[in-house]
């Protein structure tokens, strides 16, 4: 199976398991409510494995933490869940997540105004000074089946 697959197994049978998404109040404050309550049943997800040079995964979670999060927020998207493998390999240099999007439309729209967005080009460079902290990104979209605990 290949990595990707593996890890999109292991995240939505964890995720199913939960019975709950965790959805940001107005606030900022993590609100924690039923699934079927969560969102549109037509949203699409995208599962996002990011591999970071020898050294660089504490810059690429620092870029999450600080700006790449609230970037996603003002372009549509909602992040559901950001996790670290706990074995190798991926342990020393891997971030997957989870975004959720209206449609597979609205994604590619999404992604598009985000790496269009100069105040992210910003943060992106600066975050690069001494070298990239991305060496390799894989993208998977996912529909939920219609016997899903989450939508």
């Amino acid at each position: 199976m290949q990595p990707v697959l593996r890890t999109a197994a292991v995240i939505l049978v964890a995720l199913a398991a939960g019975y709950v998404v965790g959805q940001f109040g107005a606030r900022g404050e993590v609100e924690l409510v039923a699934s079927s309550e969560a969102a549109p049943a037509d949203r699409v997800f995208e599962l996002r494995t990011y591999t970071a040079p020898e050294g660089k995964l504490e810059a690429l979670e620092t870029r999450f933490r600080d700006h790449t999060l609230g970037f996603f927020e003002k372009h549509g998207m909602t992040s559901i869940g950001y996790w670290k493998p706990l074995e190798e390999p991926g342990a020393s240099n891997t971030i997957v997540y989870l975004l959720a999007h209206p449609s597979r439309e609205a994604a590619r729209e999404n992604w598009a105004a985000f790496g269009a967005d100069s105040a992210w080009r910003e943060v992106a460079a600066a975050s690069q000074v001494d070298g990239r902290i991305v060496s390799g990104v894989e993208s998977l979209f996912l529909t939920p089946t219609d016997y899903s605990p989450i939508k």
